[in-house]
């Protein structure tokens, strides 16, 4: 495979993981501007269109949660510690040096 093409493959992979997806289906949500202002200490995680439900354990003082499939460390900065008004785990993942990273990870609980 050329050098070119490659490029284009990873550029595109690239911009799938980190562009948002809120195209307005979530705007009648009544939680919409509670997860519009979610953020951990990496910034914010966007809204509830960006991040996605997810299965966690805890272990080693750290969550854990699957990218790709993988059970991968929680990176504290990326933890949210406010309520969960939604009541499940949701993490928003994003590229940090050319690798799926966790943005935010908001643990499963409720008010």
């Amino acid at each position: 495979m050329g050098t070119i093409l490659r490029a284009l493959i990873l550029l595109a992979v690239m911009g799938a993981v980190a562009m948002a997806r809120d195209d307005g289906r979530y705007a009648q949500s009544p939680l919409k501007s509670w997860f519009d202002k979610l953020q951990s200490k990496k910034g914010f995680c966007c809204s509830d269109a960006d991040g996605v439900a997810t299965d966690y354990e805890m272990h080693d003082g750290a969550y854990w949660a699957p990218i790709d499939g993988v059970m991968t460390r929680v990176p504290t900065e990326a933890v949210i510690t406010e309520p969960n008004l939604k009541g499940e785990a949701m993490k928003w993942l994003y590229l940090e040096g050319g690798q799926k990273a966790f943005r935010c990870f908001l643990p499963a609980g409720g008010v």
